[in-house]
């Protein structure tokens, strides 16, 4: 008895799953992919524009590197940022700049293209203007800058005369020596002859004094010595019209300060303290007959 045929579609017929499920379960999936809503539809909308944008751009930059590398602006190879091109220029320009300043300072430096070929002296009165280009020691066709302004004017202000100095450099070839000369504000008489004081107290020249120049008394005249400085600060406070009237200020101390007129009256100063109110008190008074004017007390100025 032959069963084998019989039994064979039988086991192919087990094995084989049903399709009927299968098949409703794939249409479900199906409907699920294919349905989009709104939100989706607008959403992949605007990131097919966003990457079409992307290409479009692409493809233009592409298209502008390729120009510029046709024309040789730009080298083969990665491109250079704009950034660091400009900042190699500006680093270029700076080198440029500083290589060429330090070669004109050189040839200004060592080089007679800017020197010395007029001394020019101001300021000068009583001073010669030969003295002061002899002690200020530079040589014409010297550099202007191998001058050392500050030595010079050292130089020249050790003139007696000079109470202080300036030098300049005027480009492209003039020294300017600008002077300040000692103004005489006292004379003391001096076994070689009168010297003259400035307001410091610093005797500057041996000369004949000018007219109406008050005579100094002291013991040991100097600018380091107090009854100097007393009696010149007395002479420097006075207004113009009383100190033409003085021939002599005396300071054996600087509290025992008289001046003596030049028509012989005596005023009796005091001490060197409050200056300038006895020297406005002193003026008034002085518009009042009498022969000794006290102002040593200018809270209680007094006339005989």
């Amino acid at each position: 008895m032959d069963t084998g045929p019989v039994a064979q579609p039988a086991a192919e017929a087990a094995a084989e799953p049903p399709t009927a499920p299968e098949s409703a379960e794939g249409q479900t999936d199906s409907e699920e992919i294919d349905f989009e809503g709104p939100r989706r539809r607008a959403r992949r909308e605007r990131e097919e524009r966003r990457a079409a944008q992307q290409r479009a751009r692409a493809i233009e930059d592409a298209r502008r590197e390729a120009k510029r590398r046709a024309s040789g602006l730009v080298p083969p190879g990665a491109p250079t940022p704009r950034g660091r091109v400009r900042g190699l220029r500006a680093a270029l320009l700076t080198t440029l700049v500083v290589i060429l300043g330090v070669g004109v300072g050189l040839i200004l430096y060592f080089t007679p293209v800017m020197s010395v070929r007029d001394v020019l002296v101001v300021g000068t009165a009583e001073v010669p203007v030969e003295e002061v280009t002899e002690v200020a020691q530079v040589a014409l066709g010297t550099p202007l800058l191998q001058v050392n302004t500050g030595a010079v004017a050292d130089r020249v202000a050790e003139i007696r005369r000079v109470a202080s100095a300036r030098v300049q450099r005027e480009y492209p070839s003039t020294l300017r020596i600008t002077i300040a000369e000692r103004v005489p504000v006292a004379v003391m008489d001096f076994p070689d002859g009168p010297h003259l004081f400035d307001r410091d107290g610093v005797d500057f020249a041996t000369a004949p004094p000018p007219p109406s120049l008050p005579y100094l008394e002291v013991a040991t005249p100097g600018p380091a010595d107090p009854p100097t400085q007393a009696a010149l600060a007395v002479l420097t406070s006075l207004r113009p019209e009383v100190v033409e009237q003085v021939g002599r200020v005396a300071a054996p101390s600087v509290a025992s300060i008289t001046l003596t007129l030049v028509d012989g009256r005596e005023v009796v100063w005091g001490t060197h303290g409050r200056t300038e109110e006895k020297a406005e008190k002193l003026a008034a008074l002085l518009t009042q007959p009498g022969h000794t004017y006290d102002v040593s007390s200018p809270d209680l100025p007094t006339v005989k």
